[in-house]
């Protein structure tokens, strides 16, 4: 038996915050009569209709999938370009990103059929490491890595890393290898961040999320995450969420 706000949140429906207010407003059935407790536990025979319409209560199922560039981080495109379930022929359970990565970005990236966590991992103040590798036209000094550390104003937003290095440079073709360590997911961050500074980004790879690697695996491999994985991903997501 699980509360019915977590039943709610894991199809996907809502968040859970927003699968309780559902409830307390009268729009969620249970075999077809309508519940408003929060408390309420439901299992696999329940019937949940949310707004009218039945919920599918599948097993949750969690991948990671190294995104190739070129692909666009979601389950379908109305320009018919290749998305990255595309990636995952085998998989019958409906899966989504959790967040994306940019079209021409490649790397880890999760996909999963749990909207709760889902939800948890995406909350602004979870603090999980994402490691990108950047590879920039130009070296920036160690005053701009300064600055990537510090903050930037761009667009009316406040993008900032929490760790920023120069892992190598090439003088002779004029570039740098940065590492650079995110815990916010807004809207092309880093790219956004080495424009504000003068260095546009040649190429980008998310090369970790929390403690998943890439390790032994090619662009447009997948895998199931492992069962402690998936435990140690979502205390990383509970430990800074209410």
């Amino acid at each position: 038996m699980e509360r019915l706000q977590k039943v709610i949140a894991h199809a996907g429906v809502a968040s859970r915050r927003k699968a309780e207010q559902l409830i307390v407003d009268g729009k969620v059935k249970v075999n077809g009569k309508v519940v408003t407790e929060l408390g309420t536990k439901v299992s696999q025979n329940d019937d949940v209709e949310v707004n009218g319409v039945p919920i599918d209560k599948e097993e949750p199922v969690y991948y990671l999938l190294y995104k190739p560039r070129g692909v666009i981080s979601s389950v379908k495109d109305d320009k018919g370009r290749k998305v990255v379930t595309d990636y995952l022929p085998e998989v019958k359970e409906r899966i989504f990103p959790i967040g994306r990565l940019d079209y021409d970005t490649s790397g880890v990236l999760l996909l999963t059929n749990d909207g709760d966590f889902a939800n948890q991992l995406m909350h602004p103040s979870h603090e999980v490491d994402k490691v990108y590798i950047v590879k920039t036209k130009g070296i920036p000094s160690s005053d701009h890595i300064k600055k990537l550390k510090k903050g930037i104003s761009h667009e009316g937003e406040y993008l900032k890393a929490v760790h920023a290095k120069v892992m190598s440079t090439d003088r002779q073709k004029n570039t740098a290898i940065v590492q650079v360590i995110l815990h916010e997911g807004k809207n092309r961050q880093v790219r956004r961040m080495f424009d504000a500074l003068g260095f546009p980004v040649d190429k980008l790879k998310r090369e970790r999320y929390g403690m998943i690697d890439l390790h032994g695996m090619n662009a447009g491999d997948y895998r199931s995450l492992k069962p402690h994985e998936v435990k140690q991903l979502r205390q990383l997501a509970e430990k800074n969420v209410e």
